[in-house]
């Protein structure tokens, strides 16, 4: 399998070369056979560039939404993405070409809607097809797990859902012979590090760098830091560079900017599905339409957060109780709301205000942020920047993620951040809308996310 691994990109390449012909191609057939005399007329290499830019558009929202992750991502999930990378690129496409060719809104759509249908169709074959190829020429890996002070038990259930990939075939403590945990990883061919003293840890590295052994590593939060520093080289030596400093005045002030901009037109955009809301709300129960609650934002400065009541007005009270899965305090129109994070719009007032940022650490409740820290101490460096409607953990991780999993993805934001890594968190943000996972509250025997007690 070691000698194949050479040519795992090759094959991805030809893979996503492949379904991009074969979505450039469909386009370019459309626009030939049914727009290009349909409007506007255009030189040869004006047809040709229009086929271009749709060509770059489908690339770019397939890398966003990760429609390439063949492979490493369930065939569900590539297709989930692909999906709306599809949806993106065409309805950019159709609206570019109302303006190229001044048509009305819904004029000429038809084609358009044959060749969507007719790309996902395709689309879906060549993920399943791809997907099976990869599975022959690429099984599961063996893998041994080592494992520190703490139960590898909740890593082994999440690197289970992946079992076409990987495959646990042994777990051993640190605290077992070093060369007996040596004998074992060559046995394996490939190890998965848990949370191992950083000495010990470096030695395996090392062991498995000699070996050609491939290696997986959960981070610390100082890892996390290491990967984001800058390198300076002095003279014959190199320096990391920490600036610990959050973001720098230029990005506050352009992160500012577009928070007023694009809030304000939010609100103008969502005004009609909010009021709509609010009215729901109001009709089921009479109760209030909106929730309010401290929340900590930047330099653990405490605010008021506006969120749409979705329950029942009883069970609403300042003590904050995290949600569980099946809550019953959801009512019916909290739980549509809930689903697609609808009662979180009035949040983009806050947003207006300043309170908060679209793109940032989950704002935590002050009471449930002091529990964390008796856990982790460094629960607060997340408060570096504006807490956001959304952020890289509320995309890449779930309401009921143990905070200090949240705490690394918040920490990989703020230390990488740049407003392009904004534009690809709030695009993201559209897909994680429809996935249930998201949404779903802690567990029913579990007081928080840091409850790690799990019930037998």
């Amino acid at each position: 399998m070691k000698n194949r691994d050479q040519y795992k990109r090759l094959l991805l390449a030809a893979a996503t070369a492949v379904i991009l012909a074969m979505q450039t191609g469909l386009f370019a057939a459309v626009w030939f056979t049914c727009y290009k005399n349909a409007g506007a007329q255009f030189f040869v290499r004006g047809n040709y560039a229009v086929v271009a830019l749709y060509a770059l558009m489908v690339f770019f929202f397939n890398h966003i939404f990760g429609g390439f992750k063949i492979g490493r991502a369930r065939v569900f999930e590539v297709f989930y993405s692909q999906i709306f990378s599809i949806l993106f690129a065409n309805t950019i496409t159709y609206l570019q070409l109302c303006l190229i060719c001044r048509w009305r809104l819904m004029e000429n759509l038809m084609p358009l809607v044959f060749m969507t249908v007719v790309e996902l169709v395709l689309v879906l074959g060549w993920s399943f097809f791809t997907r099976w190829v990869y599975s022959i020429l690429y099984p599961p890996r063996k893998m041994l797990l080592v494992y520190g002070a703490y139960s590898p038990d909740n890593l082994i259930k999440k690197i289970q859902t992946r079992e076409d990939r990987y495959d646990i075939q042994d777990v051993i403590s640190i605290d077992e012979d070093f060369e007996c945990i040596k004998e074992r990883i060559l046995k394996n061919g490939n190890v998965v590090l848990t949370d191992i003293p950083a000495h010990t840890r470096n030695e395996i590295l090392k062991f498995c760098f000699e070996n050609d052994i491939r290696c997986y590593c959960v981070p610390k939060i100082s890892d996390v830091m290491i990967r984001s520093a800058d390198t300076i080289q002095l003279m014959d030596t190199t320096l990391l560079l920490f600036r610990n400093i959050g973001l720098a005045a230029d990005q506050r002030v352009l992160k500012r900017l577009f928070d007023v901009i694009a809030s304000l037109i939010a609100i103008i955009v969502a005004s009609p599905v909010m009021l709509l809301i609010a009215c729901c709300i109001k009709l089921y129960d009479g109760g209030p339409v909106l929730f309010t609650q401290d929340r900590l934002t930047e330099g653990g400065k405490v605010f008021k957060v506006y969120k749409f009541r979705s329950m029942c007005v009883a069970e609403d009270s300042s003590e904050y109780i995290m949600t569980r899965k099946n809550d019953s305090r959801v009512t019916p129109i909290g739980k549509i709301i809930r689903n697609i994070h609808f009662d979180e719009l009035p949040q983009l007032f806050n947003i207006l205000k300043g309170d908060m940022s679209i793109v940032g650490p989950r704002p935590e409740c002050p009471n449930l942020a002091e529990e964390y820290k008796q856990i982790i101490p460094q629960f607060d460096y997340r408060l570096k920047v504006k807490a956001g409607l959304t952020g890289y953990a509320q995309v890449y991780g779930k309401y009921n993620t143990t905070p200090y999993e949240k705490l690394k993805l918040d920490l990989h934001y703020i230390e990488n951040y740049s407003f392009l890594l904004d534009l690809k968190l709030i695009i993201l943000t559209v897909k994680i809308l429809f996935q249930k996972e998201n949404t779903e509250g802690i567990e029913e025997w579990q007081k928080s996310a840091a409850d790690p007690s799990a019930k037998k």
